[in-house]
């Protein structure tokens, strides 16, 4: 669906993006990820038709971007990151005069049952709360029955709720056959989305893999916390390489051999009649890994 090679963009000698490669399977949740300035936004407008690049080879949908023509933006569907629909326009009327743009529209009520506004078809978007017009952005997205669509942070200022709910409606796009370019900054968002995540870090890809294998996460060390019973110092423990995270007596373990180690601290506390009942076992998660990625050398 998507295919790019040695992207580059510059701006007054700045190369906010510096040799890009990119490859999006039809069908799959790609996620794209990076700080802001990391140039993300620029890549993503290149991929949407919207900005000329200055060198590289970019094929959306088996055409570039730049010589694209109506035809071609009819199989892109793209959600800004802000926009604003027509407040005096029901959400039906929205959607019967966006569908008149293409030839071949998906069924406006079919659209405003898939992004779950049945309910709210006949008031005018201007009544509508935060997350209800965003969802209105994403029907008018897929109104024209696109192959492709372009997500830019869609769940931003969503109540937690919201946001699950809006991660059950792009799922839902997978269910359709669409294939997804989403951006966010909510690592469980890409986390419970994404088949696939690319990280972005000063206009270069610095990894790539699934939200499970990203940044060698499936490799990385478990971490054992828990609170020091009252009373016990740490070296009384019987791990060598445990240490304290802070003063409250939280202790941290990290071990490649998890059931060993466990076993040998279940045995020690047993035998000391200690209750430790705060222990929680872990991989890095995704914000660890993406931090550990992205963040600039101190």
């Amino acid at each position: 669906m998507i295919e790019v090679s040695g992207l580059r963009m510059s701006y007054d000698g700045f190369e906010a993006v510096q040799g890009v490669d990119l490859r999006v399977s039809r069908g799959e949740i790609f996620t794209f990820l990076g700080p802001n300035g990391a140039g993300k936004t620029t890549t993503v407008e290149i991929l949407e038709g919207h900005r000329k690049r200055t060198a590289g080879d970019v094929r959306v949908l088996g055409e570039d971007p730049e010589r694209a023509d109506r035809w071609w933006r009819s199989r892109v569907g793209v959600v800004l990151q802000s926009s604003r629909v027509e407040p005096q326009l029901t959400v039906r009327e929205c959607l019967e005069l966006y569908a008149g743009y293409y030839s071949a529209p998906r069924s406006v009520q079919e659209v405003i049952e898939l992004v779950g506004l049945k309910k709210r078809s006949e008031v005018r978007c201007g009544h509508l709360s935060g997350g209800q017009q965003r969802r209105v952005d994403v029907a008018l997205a897929l109104i024209g029955d696109p192959e492709l669509v372009f997500l830019d942070e869609p769940t931003t200022g969503f109540d937690p709720a919201a946001r699950r709910s809006a991660w059950e409606m792009i799922d839902g796009l997978r269910q359709l056959g669409k294939t997804v370019f989403l951006t966010t900054h909510y690592m469980d968002e890409a986390e419970a989305l994404a088949d696939r995540i690319v990280v972005i870090k000063a206009g270069v890809i610095v990894a790539e893999g699934t939200p499970t294998t990203l940044g060698g996460r499936d490799r990385a060390a478990y971490q054992i916390t828990f609170s020091l019973p009252e009373g016990v110092e740490i070296d009384e423990l019987p791990v060598a390489s445990a240490r304290e995270l802070d003063q409250s007596g939280k202790v941290l373990i990290e071990s490649g051999q998890v059931m060993p180690t466990l076993r040998s601290l279940s045995d020690w506390a047993i035998g000391h009649q200690y209750n430790i009942s705060d222990l929680l076992v872990r991989r890095p998660a995704l914000e660890d890994v993406y931090l550990a990625l992205t963040e600039a050398p101190k």
